[in-house]
């Protein structure tokens, strides 16, 4: 039964999120503020976080900072009345899974979270869990990439646009590609979003992210990855 934490100040939002995921079999708490979310979801056993972004103590941003900071890599999908496509983007950039804009219909919630879900932590792509390139070493495992033998922070959509890139390494992905495989066929992502996520992971993983060696953009095409 997969655990749920529900992140909701409203009572009345988060009592009819809780009933109806009760209903679909899954396991579900709720945390009413910003403070208890990042104690909560730093513990361990969750499947995934639906996290408000409006929400007293800390904003919905300001928790996912903090647990992927931490190390948490469970999925988030944030919860918002906010529709602008530069929040959205900030929201996935932090490291959220997927982003729900309110009202919605709870339908549509739930096509979302058993998408998520389906994805879950990124394995390693290929026969082990750790894969070396350059100066970079990734640990798929231990969800972990280290530059020059440092830590590097990564989010775990980037940890899945990785894994994509090295399973399929030499050949050309579409941006549709990628977001199948990153992201999850029936994802309300856009091209947009893709790129950007290219040009945080090419910070952390090229030499010189304005010359790209490994992460190669193909015209017209998509992206190539050569390590």
């Amino acid at each position: 039964m997969p655990r749920i934490l529900i992140v909701e100040d409203e009572p009345d939002i988060a009592l009819a999120l809780e009933d109806d995921l009760r209903t679909e079999g899954y396991d579900v708490e709720v945390a009413p503020d910003g403070d208890v979310a990042v104690r909560r979801g730093r513990e361990s056993g969750w499947d995934l976080l639906l996290l408000d972004v409006m929400l007293p103590r800390k904003d919905g941003f300001e928790v996912c900072r903090e647990l992927r900071r931490a190390g948490v890599q469970t999925p988030i999908i944030f919860l918002t009345a906010r529709a602008q496509e530069a929040e959205k983007v900030l929201g996935l950039e932090m490291g959220a899974d997927d982003y729900v804009t309110k009202p919605f219909s709870p339908r549509e919630l739930r096509a979302r979270i058993k998408t998520v879900l389906r994805r879950g932590v990124p394995n390693a792509p290929t026969r082990a869990d750790r894969y070396v390139f350059g100066d970079v070493e990734v640990d798929f495992g231990r969800a972990q990439l280290l530059r020059g033998g440092q830590p590097i922070e990564i989010t775990p959509i980037e940890l899945k646009l990785l894994a994509t890139f090295i399973e399929r390494r030499g050949r050309v992905l579409s941006r549709d590609q990628i977001l199948d495989a990153a992201w999850g066929s029936g994802t309300h992502v856009t091209d947009r979003v893709v790129d950007t996520h290219i040009v945080n992971l090419r910070r952390k993983i090229e030499p010189s992210p304005a010359e790209p060696r490994f992460l190669v953009s193909v015209r017209g095409l998509g992206y190539r990855f050569d390590g």
